[in-house]
């Protein structure tokens, strides 16, 4: 047994010590997907920070917008042009919800909002379907799926293109929504609607600022995660994963997002390389969500959440 324990501790450690640069390539795929994963808990939380309710469509908005630009490219319109025309769309998406969805939902209970989600994303997913398609569509973005070498540690293109997109996307959402006038106000409307109103501050165009950030965050996840497996109906599931980043950061944390994400990519890639072949594989799977039920476990309210204290 004690043999068996051994092999399972410093057997992989061994490993990594023996090749530093397989373990760099490693480390370097699960920092690229710990970004992408970030990417997709970022929009949890903006729209979290402003209604105070788990966003259960984020997910199916990333893939409804990975859907309208390759199905806008397939009909003829190049890159860029696409790309605008699908910003406008998730735009028009914004505004829409908030009309129909939020407005008439002001001051009710989160669990309403929360049930709210769960009907726009089954309408997202079946509307997206509808017009168009239920295949598997390629979309190419101009880069290159190859790989090249840096210091012996090899890289690939279009991870390494997806990491500082994501990045760059990160950084810039983190730095409007807590330096600039609108964040401050999205942090008010979050902590209480009625006082937000009360004080002159728009509700309702924070809604609608904050979804179209959350959308313009679901174009850039779709474009990255499309070129990368292809878009396909799956891609909605990503959110799953970025729920234990959520939990490891905190649901109202920006740099939680993005801590949690790396965290979770690096984390599931060297259990994934070095754990798994003595347990059968397939820990990539599983690991983000064991890791979150230990944070649970320990510390509820994430690493960047603060702690709730209620007083009876």
């Amino acid at each position: 047994m004690l043999d068996i324990l051994y092999g399972v501790l410093v057997g992989p450690l061994k490993d990594m010590a023996g090749s530093p640069a397989f373990l760099a390539e490693v480390v370097i795929g699960g920092l690229a997907a710990g970004l992408m994963y970030s990417l997709v808990a970022l929009g949890f939380v903006l729209i979290y920070k402003a209604s105070g309710v788990f966003n259960f469509a984020q997910g199916v908005m990333v893939l409804f917008a990975a859907l309208t630009l390759v199905g806008l490219m397939e009909r003829g319109a190049p890159l860029v042009l696409a790309l605008l025309l699908t910003m406008a769309v998730m735009g028009a998406l914004a505004f829409a919800i908030e009309r129909v969805v939020l407005r008439p939902l002001v001051n009710q209970e989160q669990i309403i909002l929360f049930m709210a989600t769960i009907g726009l994303n089954f309408f997202l997913e079946g509307f997206g379907e509808l017009v168009w398609g239920s295949n598997v569509k390629r979309l190419d973005v101009g880069i290159p799926d190859s790989s090249f070498m840096v210091w012996g540690v090899q890289v690939n293109r279009l991870e390494l293109t997806a990491a500082i997109t994501a990045a760059v996307l990160v950084a810039v959402m983190a730095v409007f929504f807590q330096r600039t006038r609108i964040g401050r106000a999205l942090r008010a409307v979050a902590d209480d609607h009625e006082a937000a109103l009360s004080i002159g501050i728009p509700l309702n165009t924070i809604w609608i600022v904050v979804w179209s950030a959350a959308g313009l965050v679901a174009i850039v996840a779709g474009i990255m995660w499309g070129a990368k497996s292809g878009v396909q109906f799956s891609l909605s599931l990503i959110a799953l994963k970025a729920l234990p980043v959520l939990i490891l950061g905190g649901f109202e944390s920006v740099p939680g997002a993005i801590v949690g994400g790396l965290i979770i990519g690096v984390g599931e890639k060297l259990a994934e390389v070095y754990w798994g072949p003595l347990v059968g594989g397939a820990i990539e799977n599983w690991f983000a969500y064991v890791l979150a039920l230990a944070f649970l476990l320990v510390r509820p309210q994430g690493l960047f959440g603060e702690r709730i204290i209620e007083r009876v």
